[in-house]
């Protein structure tokens, strides 16, 4: 297959899950963004007038750039896993699978897709930050490419739920019971130097806290950890996940019955 038809079968793919999640934008956009604003007006407003300071900052600062980096990660993972499954129910993958299409063109589009949704929600939070917190920016570079890797990781991450999945309940599991409890316990609404040292022990296992803490660095110029390592980490953790994926669904795990 030529370059050329690889490139339209991968636009096709995502121009295909962009519209998927902008068609339902009230239930795809509209929901976390409220949820989010919630979490600026009680955390951040309410409970964080009394909390004061955390790492020089004003505690609505802090917390900003976790609550981005939170939304980015539900949504990039929820795309995925939602879009792929249903596919997979409905028996249309197979349909795919069978043209020419490279499986790593197929992997790249759906990935595109939940970065997309990703960063959309995650574009619509930090402009709501803005009615919040006075922020700034402080390295663009650093702030851009720890985003995206992060939506590529959990878009990866939704891939393979949704490949071992076997029904619409199995795709809630790994959001319920372990997404969530790492993200907030990735250091969204905290600075680990709070914690003992057992708890600084645990932190250092979750993934999430390095993700949240490079993306803070990127915004507000700190962080509790050392972001080059962070950055490398992501890195690997993409090249492995896509690996995986990639393997499985060459050998048509949880899609031949």
């Amino acid at each position: 297959m030529q370059a050329n038809y690889k490139y339209i079968a991968f636009e096709t793919i995502l121009i295909k899950e962009i519209r998927r999640f902008a068609r339902i934008w009230v239930q795809t956009l509209v929901p976390p963004a409220i949820t989010i604003g919630l979490y600026f007006l009680i955390f951040g407003n309410l409970i964080g007038r009394r909390i004061g300071d955390m790492g020089g900052y004003g505690y609505m600062e802090f917390i900003v750039p976790g609550l981005i980096m939170m939304a980015v990660i539900q949504n990039s993972y929820a795309n995925v896993v939602s879009s792929f499954f249903s596919q997979k129910f409905q028996r249309s993958i197979e349909e795919l699978l069978v043209s020419p299409v490279p499986n790593y063109v197929i992997l790249c589009g759906f990935v595109a897709g939940g970065v997309a949704r990703g960063l959309a929600v995650g574009f619509i939070v930090m402009l709501m930050s803005f009615a919040f917190a006075d922020l700034a920016i402080h390295n663009l570079s650093v702030t851009v490419i720890v985003v995206i890797l992060t939506a590529v990781v959990f878009s990866l991450a939704g891939f393979l739920n949704a490949l071992f999945a076997n029904s619409f309940d199995d795709i809630s599991i790994i959001p319920t019971f372990v997404l969530t409890p790492l993200i907030y316990l990735g250091g969204v609404f905290y600075s680990v130097e709070l914690l003992p040292s057992a708890g600084r022990i645990v932190s250092s296992f979750n993934p999430i806290f390095y993700m949240v803490n490079t993306f803070r660095y990127g915004i507000l110029g700190t962080s509790d950890v050392n972001i080059f390592w962070s950055l490398g980490m992501l890195m690997l953790f993409v090249a492995i996940l896509f690996a995986i994926s990639l393997y499985l669904l060459r050998k048509g795990t949880g899609l031949r019955h």
